[in-house]
């Protein structure tokens, strides 16, 4: 009895085939725990693809990735030096966004960030004068900028690059490569068209891997169900039921994920109206589960277990048998599944 990610394999492919033909040249990310699907899958599928690199989170990840994919592999945390050095081939491209981080490369393969709006890390305007000598004694793969989600000041993506492009090309650095992220195609579009002689690809990992909600679901099998009456104690903390009702056991518990949740940005009254009221409940145990039974998301019994989860399904809803599934909504990258099946 296992939590389980189904696929539909024949349309999360098209989806993959779809946000490739949008963008050209498109860099496949696989950080993290692989979107949820796990490096090894992610790898066999950029391979599919036909690509000729995978971005990775760390030098960690492309250690193991190296084995599963052949192309060159693209590490997204920018060099440092001090870093615990770790053994990688000659295919693995490094990230830099310090000049000091570019003098500790030499002979590498780099890709130069450049300071965004997401004011995370990157080159800064004044140094690009210092780049010229920092540059000729690595192998520089080109130039990327990683761009904010959400504009609230309305300000435009394209914009932004294009003052960079112009900052780059007054200093007479060299534009034959820019890869961009949280950019959309038709954006990618105008740029490609205002800069003919620079190659802009975009590295994608949400948008590629998770576009299509339909394609994939998580489903936790039911292990045990128990009736019990109001009133009746239960549990690791013997508490009370609330009323008549089935304690249903399922697969999915923190080592999976479940019960953790990634701090989600609210925007507008009502969400965060949910979110205050959600903590409320939570201060009194109340805890909404992520499983669904009879149409309805079903409340955690007590906190999940490190693999099952109790939840509370009362008496006016139908009975779970053992060995049925509940669909779960989780997030692929907080989630680890037992097995993973492709329909």
């Amino acid at each position: 009895m296992a939590l389980t990610l189904y696929v539909d394999t024949a349309r999360w492919r098209a989806h993959h085939k779809h946000v490739q033909e949008q963008f050209p040249g498109l860099v496949p990310v696989c950080k993290g725990n692989g979107y949820g699907f796990g490096h090894e899958r992610l790898a066999e599928e950029a391979t599919r693809l036909g690509s000729d690199v995978l971005a990775v989170g760390t030098t960690y990840e492309a250690a193991r990735i190296k084995d599963w994919f052949g192309g060159d592999l693209l590490v997204l945390t920018p060099y440092r030096r001090g870093e615990e050095p770790v053994p990688l081939p000659d295919r693995v491209i490094r990230s830099v966004s310090s000049i000091d981080g570019v003098y500790g490369l030499v002979g590498a393969r780099v890709v130069i960030e450049v300071m965004s709006s997401m004011k995370r890390h990157g080159i800064g305007e004044q140094d690009l004068s210092q780049l010229h000598a920092a540059i000729e004694n690595i192998r520089l793969e080109g130039f990327a900028i990683h761009l904010p989600l959400d504009r609230t000041d309305g300000s435009d993506a394209v914009e932004e690059v294009i003052g960079w492009m112009d900052r780059l090309r007054a200093a007479r650095l060299p534009l034959h490569t820019m890869f961009v992220s949280h950019l959309k195609a038709e954006e990618l579009i105008r740029l490609q068209q205002q800069f003919p002689q620079t190659r802009f690809r975009a590295r994608i990992g949400t948008r590629l891997w998770l576009g299509d909600h339909e394609a994939t679901e998580y489903r936790g099998a039911v292990l045990d169900v128990t009736r019990v009456a109001k009133g009746e104690r239960f549990g690791y903390r013997q508490q009370k039921a609330a009323s008549d009702g089935f304690l249903v056991v399922v697969a999915g518990g923190t080592s999976h994920g479940v019960g953790l949740e990634a701090p989600k940005a609210l925007h507008g009254v009502m969400p965060r109206a949910k979110g205050v009221a959600r903590a409320g409940l939570a201060t009194v145990n109340r805890n909404l589960s992520p499983f669904v039974w009879g149409g309805k998301q079903r409340w955690f019994a007590e906190p999940p277990h490190m693999q099952v989860s109790i939840l509370f399904v009362p008496a006016d809803a139908p009975e779970p048998k053992v060995g049925e599934e509940l669909v779960a909504h989780l997030r692929h990258t907080t989630t680890q599944f037992d097995r993973l099946m492709d329909r």
